[in-house]
This record gives C-alpha cells, structure tokens and sequence, in this order.
C-alpha cells in the first residue's frame, strides 16, 4: 500500500464491511478505540496493540537548539513526545 494514505473514512469502511454494522456504528466504534488511545497517552500509559506495535509517550530533556533563521542558540524546554514503534509482525506485512 506504498504512497496511499489511509484516514478514519477507511477505517470506518473496513469495519463496515467486516462487521456487517450501519455505517454509524462502525464510525462509533473506531472512534471510541481511537479516543481510548489519545485519553491513554494522555495519562502518560503506555498502549501496546500486539501484531500492530506500540505508542509511548517519552519525556524529553531540556537540550540547546539553534534558531535555524538567525542562528541564535537557545534553550528547548523539557517536553513530551510521542513515539510509535511498529511490531515486527506489522513491518514484515
């Protein structure tokens, strides 16, 4: 599926089409498990989906930049990242 992008409305179709639910009810549920994962992430926990991979919120340290306009040095602030790891399974797919 190399340069195709996929978005909610897929989501939605494929759990339409496999599930044999209204439209509506399909929307719903993808939905709540994408609200499910943002409220987790929030909290700071960890969501791992096996076969899929994971998502991780990191804590990152205060570290110097640079102003790539003016070249100035400064200071980024200590902040949280997200980062999402993909499962070996989903990598060989």
């Amino acid at each position: 599926m190399a340069g195709k992008t996929v978005t909610r409305e897929h989501l939605y179709d494929a759990v339409y089409g496999a599930a044999g639910l209204s439209r509506a009810e399909a929307a719903a549920i993808v939905e709540l498990v994408l609200e499910e994962i943002v409220s987790c992430l929030e909290r700071g926990e960890a969501v791992k989906l096996s076969a899929f991979g994971s998502f991780i919120v990191r804590q990152k340290s205060q570290r110097m930049g640079r102003n790539p306009k003016t070249g100035k040095v400064a200071p980024i602030n200590v902040h949280q990242g997200n980062r999402v790891t993909a499962s070996a399974a989903a990598v060989a797919a």
